[in-house]
């Protein structure tokens, strides 16, 4: 995945952030508890389970006996996770650090553990419901909403369908994606252009991160999002949930999250319901899991030209954010990757690195296997064509001359070096560059040389 500034964290990390009397809320609800669970390292799982039980605190050396000799670094890493969480509580005492499970978390999980979780609603009859979309069919429908997301975010009028994207959703566009000037069209920003360059789980992860920070401004408390969002999350895909049992605030989101796919809205004579699809139901798996990534597409020869298998227009474009696209047949898009093109990729802040990893993560299946699956003289040329734009390096300056005398100009010298503002000099000349930091220093010091 690109590294890139605007990469969303997973939800426990959203978790973490919240205030400790809004964690204590959220740990009331049962499938909260499971969900930060199924997240914490499988350290961190065992001392909770262990925990469980307990009400006594354990003192830390206690903790390190359950553990191997070559195993304390990934006690550090669960300590320190469930501290975050708030999972554990620290105990300080004189003589050493004891921890405690959280009364809130251990109560609610004791009690899923025992008597089962039972969600706030059932999934309707099929008797009340018309035909539901089958596996497939959500597959593709998602899969179109998500694309159709995207291509608003590329251009407005790329669409293929109309757009009627929610003004929560726009305000997520406005917030780092797109710039807008007066009287001119919205433009892709430079984290814009590398958000599209993105594996869709981190995509999802973004949008959802922001959709929730910008919940307050919307009246709506995030941690009650969060944690509707991670209940949304044990729903069965493809399974028809009654709008009537979801609350206002939750009945919004879900039209929120009907524009990005993660659910589908159907609505019959008398009821109206929604069904989750795979991008809802996964939304409490951590970024780091590759496990539902999507196959390759992307043959790139020694050549530099690219053939591209597919008939998605959002493929299409996204490659021409790199390359130049020289034609296009039903199922195939052939691309050339020329130096125009990728300076006009970098002048939009997009780096090398970002476009070597997109050809590798969406590389074809017949040479995914190979090693590697981009040509090496391909990914070289890249990097090379990108340092010649970091050879000159500009710096705003000044360039001072016709010094009264050589003793004003040493120390005008001296100064600006003392400043750490000096790029240049010509002692013989008596000229000097210095950086337009300290310009305004440098005048009041000339000006206190001539009295």
């Amino acid at each position: 995945m690109p590294q890139v500034k605007i990469i969303a964290k997973n939800f426990m990390d959203m978790v973490a952030s919240l205030p400790a009397i809004k964690l204590d809320m959220l740990y009331r609800n049962q499938f909260i508890c499971e969900a930060i669970l199924r997240s914490l390292p499988p350290l961190a799982k065992k001392y909770v389970l262990q925990m469980l039980y307990i009400d006594a605190p354990i003192t830390s050396k206690s903790l390190q006996e359950w553990v191997l000799a070559d195993g304390s670094s990934k006690h550090k890493v669960a300590i320190d996770r469930l501290i975050q969480l708030r999972v554990f509580e620290v105990i300080d005492r004189k003589k050493e650090t004891a921890y405690k499970l959280n009364p809130t978390f251990q109560t609610s999980l004791r009690q899923h553990l025992i008597y089962g979780g039972i969600l706030p609603r059932e999934p309707m009859p099929p008797d009340v419901i018309a035909r539901l979309p089958t596996s497939e069919e959500l597959d593709a429908y998602a899969l179109e909403k998500w694309e159709c997301f995207l291509l608003q975010l590329i251009s407005s009028g790329q669409a293929e369908k109309s757009s009627s994207f929610s003004s929560s959703m726009m305000r997520i566009f406005q917030r780092g994606l797109l710039r807008q000037r007066e009287k001119e069209a919205p433009r892709l920003t430079e984290s814009g252009f590398q958000f599209l360059l993105m594996d869709t789980n981190a995509q999802l992860w973004y949008v959802i991160r922001e959709y929730i920070s910008n919940s307050e401004e919307q009246g709506v408390d995030q941690a009650d999002l969060i944690a509707f969002l991670l209940e949304l999350s044990f729903h069965t895909t493809g399974e028809a949930y009654n709008l009537d049992t979801l609350t206002d605030d939750q009945t919004a989101m879900i039209k929120d999250l009907a524009d990005l796919g993660l659910v589908k809205l159907q609505k019959g004579r008398k009821e109206s319901w929604f069904i989750p699809t795979k991008l809802a139901t996964n939304l409490s798996v951590s970024l780091a899991d590759t496990t539902s990534r999507k196959q390759g597409f992307v043959v790139v020869e020694t050549n530099f030209r690219m053939y591209a298998y597919s008939s998605s227009r959002l493929h299409c474009e996204i490659l021409r954010l790199f390359s130049r696209v020289e034609y296009q047949l039903p199922n195939l898009i052939v691309c050339a990757i020329t130096k125009e093109s990728l300076y006009n990729a970098f002048d939009n802040g997009i780096t090398a690195d970002q476009i070597v990893t997109f050809l590798q993560q969406n590389a074809h299946p017949r040479v995914a296997e190979k090693v590697p699956s981009v040509p090496e003289n391909v990914t070289d040329q890249i990097r090379l064509w990108e340092s010649d734009l970091k050879r000159v390096e500009m710096t705003p300056a000044h360039f001072y001359d016709e010094f009264p005398s050589r003793d004003v100009f040493e120390a005008a010298s001296d100064f600006a070096r003392m400043h750490s503002g000096l790029l240049w000099e010509d002692a013989k000349k008596m000229r000097m560059v210095v950086r337009a930091e300290i310009h305004m220093l440098m005048r009041e010091h000339l000006r206190s040389q001539n009295k």
